[in-house]
């Protein structure tokens, strides 16, 4: 078996590239446009290549509104520095809805309101402020 990707319905392109790529550090592989079937497919990856697990985000030409997000569950990625990357966050406007309190654990959401578990690749750093004392906010 081989696990190919995770699709997530977006409703703004630009602001759902901005989250994961820019955000997250996730870069886009490929992408295709389907005119009969009024969608936009577009796969990325944390490689930058078509090598492995994707998160494949799907724009619908007309839209619907999406309730939830949560539903499914979350996508996870382990992060070199937890910290970094909840400050990189936070800096672009992103609320950090479980802070990394632990120096292990994070939750944010997507502009589509879909949780992303951030997970420190490799042991817990030592605890530090503002994380440690930060309330949650919001859902995750």
């Amino acid at each position: 078996m081989k696990y190919l990707h995770t699709m997530v319905r977006v409703t703004d392109v630009d602001k759902s590239l901005k989250f994961y790529c820019e955000g997250l550090g996730f870069k886009e592989v490929r992408r295709s446009n389907n005119d009969k079937g009024r969608y936009t497919l577009i796969f990325l990856s944390a490689s930058g290549k078509d090598d492995g697990a994707m998160i494949e985000l799907t724009y619908n030409w007309d839209p619907e509104p999406y309730g939830g997000g949560r539903n499914f569950g979350h996508l996870a990625i382990a992060v070199p520095n937890i910290y970094d990357t909840c400050k990189h966050l936070s800096e672009m406007g992103v609320t950090i809805n479980r802070p990394p309190r632990d120096g292990n654990m994070a939750f944010v959401r997507s502009p589509d309101a879909i949780s992303v578990e951030i997970l420190q690749d490799g042991p817990a750093l030592p605890q530090a402020e503002p994380w440690a004392s930060m309330p949650n906010t919001g859902v995750w």
